[in-house]
């Protein structure tokens, strides 16, 4: 029988499975580890390969989704999360929150702060023109810069059918998000854009 999260979703497809995508589940995973949590909550289970690898090493990481199909630990929505409040020392919810208008964005962060004992992690789509630079010199460190790029001309970038808005569309700037981001309660310790994919834009957050 056909598995029936191929008819609906890519996460399984080659094409879809990038080398970028998997420099952002690096950074996906690091940045959890990193936080060195006891209990993880992952808002959108994706292809599971975030939580599979979490938990071969020993982390107590529960999945959230709206979609049964996928499988997840638990069904739900991220804007009415079926956990009580300071459950989860992180939660984690990587290009998750685009799919949702922007008027459940906000509930959803209020949603994520509340079920959250310590920290987020958030990754959004970034559409912002950056030009990528690297400097090898011997026997230092090599650096990695995104130098940003203003545009002369209006984007002709068409963003993903189910994406209700992303990062620098039109009225949705960086500032906009990172002002909603503090007013729901966090506080903002990073925001980053991955070298290797500068599509995804991080944000480490503080309860």
């Amino acid at each position: 029988m056909e598995d029936p999260t191929k008819k609906f979703f890519p996460y399984f497809d080659k094409s879809y499975n990038s080398k970028e995508r998997f420099c952002s589940y690096w950074h996906q995973i690091h940045e959890i580890v990193n936080l060195n949590p006891k209990s993880v909550l992952e808002i959108g289970i994706g292809n599971r390969f975030v939580s599979d690898y979490l938990k071969k090493i020993g982390i107590d990481i529960t999945a959230l989704d709206i979609e049964k199909n996928l499988k997840p630990d638990v069904v739900g929505n991220v804007v009415s999360i079926p956990f009580k409040s300071n459950v989860f020392d992180v939660v984690a919810c990587y290009e998750i929150l685009e799919h949702l208008s922007y008027a459940d964005f906000k509930l959803a962060l209020l949603e994520i702060f509340r079920v959250s004992k310590k920290f987020a992690i958030l990754s959004l789509p970034d559409i912002n023109r950056v030009y990528p630079l690297i400097i090898k010199i011997p026997k230092i460190k090599e650096i990695k810069k995104l130098i940003p790029l203003p545009r002369i001309k209006k984007p002709s970038y068409n963003f993903s059918p189910d994406h209700y808005w992303e990062i620098g569309m039109k009225n949705f700037p960086l500032g906009k998000i990172t002002k909603d981001i503090q007013e729901a309660g966090f506080i903002i310790k990073r925001t980053y854009r991955v070298f290797e994919h500068p599509y995804h834009r991080f944000f480490i957050l503080k309860k």
